[in-house]
C-alpha cells in the first residue's frame, strides 16, 4: 500500500539525501517538497532539491516558502554545508520551482489527503504558519517526523539547542502545541555509531557504486570536515536521513515514549531548547503553570521522543535506496 507524505525542508547536503531516501522508497509517494529558509536561502535550498529529484528520476513539484523565520533573523549554516549547502558541488537543476506558496501548498495538500505523513527537515517556519492558518489540517497527519530538539539537551549550534528549532523557536513552538502528531528525531540519534564511517563511505563509493551513492557521499563533504572538525564525531553526521529512515520504518526507532515538550524563546543561554518532560513533572511546575497550561489542556503527552534507533538497519535502509 503507497504511504503519502510531504516534505518541508531547508535543502543542504543531508537533507538532499532524506529526500533521496524519500524518493527512492517504492511505497512512499511524495506529493511535494516544501522549501523553508534556514542552512540555505530558498532559492538555493529550492536548487538543491530540484537537483535531486532529476537525479532520482522522478517529477515532483518543489515550492518556496517563507524566506526568514517568523521574527528573528535568518542565520545560515554556510560554516556546515558549504557556501551551497552541498559541499561546493554547484550542482544545477533544470526544472523550474513549481508555482504557488509552500504554505498554501502544505494546507491544500494535506486537506486533500486524510492520512498523509508530513517530515520536516529545517526550521518550522512554513509548517507553522499552516497550522495558524488551517489549524485544522493537523487532524490530517497520520505522523509529523520532526529533524529537530536535542532531547538529551546536547545542542548543535549552542550547548542547548539543536539548528533547526533554534533558527525558528517560535514557529517550532506553535507546532509543538498544534496538536499534531510529532515524532522528535533529534540530532544526536545521527551520533556515535550511526555515524557513516570511513569504512561506511568507502562502502557506498567502491561497493554500491551507483550515482547516488557518490551523489551521497560528494555532497556532504563539507558536512563532513564539520562534523569532525565543530562537533567532534568520528564520521559523517545525518541527522536529516536519520528522521527520514524513522519516517520510512518507524521500527528503526527502538526506545520511543511521548512526553510534554515545549521549546524555548527566551532564554540568553538556552534560546531553541526543546524542554522534555521526561519524569512527568509538569503538574509539580507550579513556577510555570501558564507555559506549560497550552500542552496540559490537550491531555495526555503527545509528542513522541525517539531516543535511540538501531545504527545498523538505518544504514542498511539507505544503502538499499542508493541502489534502486
Amino acid at each position: 500500500m503507497t504511504r503519502k507524505m510531504i516534505i518541508d525542508t531547508d535543502t543542504a547536503s543531508d537533507d538532499a539525501v532524506a529526500l533521496m531516501m524519500a524518493l527512492q522508497t517504492p511505497d512512499i509517494e511524495v506529493e511535494a517538497i516544501t522549501i523553508v529558509a534556514g542552512n540555505m536561502p530558498v532559492e538555493q535550498g529550492s536548487i538543491n532539491a530540484r537537483y535531486t529529484v532529476e537525479l532520482c528520476g522522478k517529477d515532483v513539484p518543489v515550492y518556496h516558502g517563507a524566506d526568514k523565520p517568523l521574527i528573528r533573523e535568518v542565520y545560515r549554516a554556510y560554516f556546515f554545508h558549504g557556501p551551497d549547502g552541498m559541499g561546493g558541488m554547484n550542482y544545477q537543476a533544470k526544472t523550474p520551482p513549481a508555482e504557488g506558496h509552500a504554505v498554501d501548498v502544505l494546507i491544500d495538500t494535506i486537506k486533500a489527503n486524510p492520512g498523509i505523513m508530513l517530515v520536516t527537515l529545517g526550521p518550522m517556519t512554513n509548517v507553522a504558519l499552516a497550522v495558524s492558518q488551517a489549524p485544522e489540517i493537523v487532524e490530517n497527519v497520520s505522523r509529523c517526523v520532526v529533524m529537530g530538539g536535542a532531547a538529551n539537551v546536547v545542542g548543535n549550534v549552542t550547548p542547548a539547542a539543536e539548528y533547526n528549532i533554534w533558527c525558528d523557536p517560535e514557529a517550532a513552538r506553535i507546532c509543538f502545541r498544534s496538536g499534531l502528531p510529532i515524532e522528535m528525531a533529534g540530532w544526536e540519534l545521527c551520533r556515535g555509531e550511526a555515524n557513516l564511517s570511513d569504512e561506511d563511505m568507502r562502502y557506498c563509493r567502491e561497493v554500491i557504486d551507483t550515482p547516488l551513492s557518490h551523489f551521497a557521499v560528494d555532497c556532504n563533504i563539507s558536512a563532513l570536515e564539520a562534523s569532525r572538525n565543530w562537533l567532534g564525531d568520528p564520521g559523517l553526521g545525518l541527522p536529516d536521513p536519520v528522521a527520514m529512515a524513522i519516517a520510512i520504518d518507524p521500527t528503526i526507532c527502538t526506545r520511543r515514549s511521548k512526553h510534554y515538550v515545549e521549546v524555548e524563546c527566551d532564554g540568553t543561554f538556552t534560546r531553541g531548547m526543546t524542554v522534555v518532560d521526561q519524569c512527568g513533572v509538569t503538574p509539580y511546575d507550579t513556577a510555570n503553570v501558564a507555559m506549560w497550561a497550552p500542552l496540559v489542556a490537550r491531555g495526555e503527552p503527545h509528542i513522541t521522543v525517539c531516543w535511540e534507533i538501531d545504527a545498523r538497519r538505518w544504514k542498511e535502509l539507505l544503502y538499499k535506496t542508493m541502489r534502486v
